[in-house]
C-alpha cells in the first residue's frame, strides 16, 4: 500500500510526539512499492575474460531520478570498504531503463540487470541485481536468553505498537540491562523522495544512553549519523546498510560503564556491533552518552527504539544478560 506521509498517518502509526514532515510517498512493504523499487538495489557479478568482479549500488531519489555508486572488486563487506569507489553517476528513467553516462561508457539498468556499453556501442559487462541477506537473519535465541519481541505481542515494551507481528519504533523495554549481548532485526521504509535524516530514521539506544543509528543510508558515505554509526562518536568501519525494505540485523555485545560507590565513573562503556553479520565497531570505547535519550550513569537501563517520524519496524529481539 502507498502512503502519503501526513500527520494523520504518522499519528496512526506512532505516538503523538512524532512531528510532521513534508508530504512524501512512503512504502512499508515491497509488494506495495512502485517500479523504481525494482530498479534500485545492489548489482554484482563477474564478467570479461579475466572474470573480474563488478558491483554497483543504485539509489532511488524520486521523480524518476537515481544515483549510482560503482565499486572496485565487489560490494561493501568484510573485505571490501564502502570507500573503495570506482565512480559515481546520476541517471534518469528512460522508458523502462535507467541510464547513467560516463565519459568512457554508458550504463543501462532494467529487468534486474545492469549493462555496460562502450563508446563503440558494444556491451562489455552484464551483471545481475542481487539481494544480500544477513547471515544472522532469523537467529534463534540461545538457552537462557530473554526474548523481548517474537511477534506475538509487545508486552515486554512500554507503549508498544504491534502491526501484523512487527514492532513499530518509539518504545522502550520494561526490563533494564547492564552488560549484555543483543540481537535485533529492523526494516526501514522505501522513501525515495526523502533525504538525509528524513529517510527511514530511528535508532537503537543501548541502555537508553548510546545510540546506534538506524537510517536508510544505502549507498551513502557511512557517517556517524548514518546507519551503523554511533551518533557523534564513531563512524561504522564499513557501511553495511542494505537497500530499504530489506530486513537487516544488529548483533551487539555491550559492556556497561563502571562507577565507584561515590558515583564516579571509573571505566567507559564498550561495544562491539555487527551490522548484517559484518563487524562495524570492534570493542569500541564509548566516552559519553549520545544525545536524545538518557544521561550516562550507574545502574542498568532500558533498550530504547527511537521514534523519529518514520515507519521503521523491528522484530526478533532477544537479550542475553552477562
Amino acid at each position: 500500500m502507498k502512503y502519503a506521509l501526513s500527520l494523520s498517518f504518522l499519528f496512526a502509526l506512532a505516538t503523538a510526539s512524532i512531528a510532521k514532515e513534508d508530504e512524501q510517498d512512503v512504502y512499508i512493504t515491497p509488494d506495495a512499492a512502485p517500479a523504481s523499487f525494482q530498479l534500485q538495489g545492489e548489482y554484482q557479478g563477474q564478467a570479461g575474460d579475466k572474470g573480474r568482479t563488478y558491483a554497483a549500488q543504485i539509489i532511488a531519489l524520486g521523480n524518476n531520478r537515481f544515483h549510482l555508486v560503482a565499486y572496485q572488486g565487489g560490494l561493501p563487506g568484510d573485505d571490501q570498504s564502502h570507500k573503495n569507489i570506482f565512480f559515481k553517476a546520476d541517471g534518469e528513467l528512460d522508458g523502462d531503463a535507467v541510464t547513467f553516462a560516463h565519459e568512457d561508457f554508458l550504463i543501462a539498468v532494467s529487468g534486474g540487470q545492469l549493462h555496460v556499453t562502450n563508446a563503440s556501442g558494444k556491451k562489455i559487462v552484464r551483471i545481475d541485481r542481487i539481494v544480500r541477506k544477513s547471515p544472522t537473519l532469523g537467529a534463534q535465541p540461545p538457552e537462557g536468553a530473554l526474548v523481548l519481541f517474537d511477534g506475538s505481542n509487545g508486552d515486554a515494551f512500554e507503549g508498544a505498537q504491534v502491526d501484523e507481528g512487527l514492532l513499530l519504533a518509539d518504545t522502550f523495554s520494561k526490563q533494564k540491562f547492564g552488560d549484555h549481548t543483543m540481537h535485533l532485526e529492523f526494516r526501514t521504509p522505501y522513501k525515495p523522495s526523502g533525504r538525509g535524516q528524513g529517510r527511514g530514521n530511528s535508532g537503537v539506544y543501548v541502555q537508553s544512553r548510546y545510540e546506534i543509528q538506524v537510517l536508510d543510508s544505502f549507498g551513502l558515505a557511512g557517517k556517524s549519523n548514518e546507519c551503523g554509526g554511533i551518533y557523534k562518536i564513531a563512524e561504522p568501519r564499513v557501511n553495511m546498510c542494505l537497500p530499504p525494505l530489506q530486513w537487516q540485523t544488529y548483533d551487539i555485545d555491550f559492556t556497561a560503564a563502571r562507577y565507584d560507590d561515590e558515583g564516579n565513573k571509573t571505566a567507559n562503556a564498550r561495544v562491539t556491533v555487527k551490522h548484517n553479520g559484518v563487524v562495524i565497531h570492534d570493542d569500541l570505547e564509548l566516552p559519553q552518552h549520545t544525545p536524545g535519550r538518557h544521561q550516562e550513569g550507574p545502574g542498568p537501563d532500558s533498550l530504547y527504539l527511537q521514534g523519529h517520524g518514520n515507519p521503521v519496524y523491528y522484530r526478533n529481539i532477544w537479550v542475553v544478560k552477562k
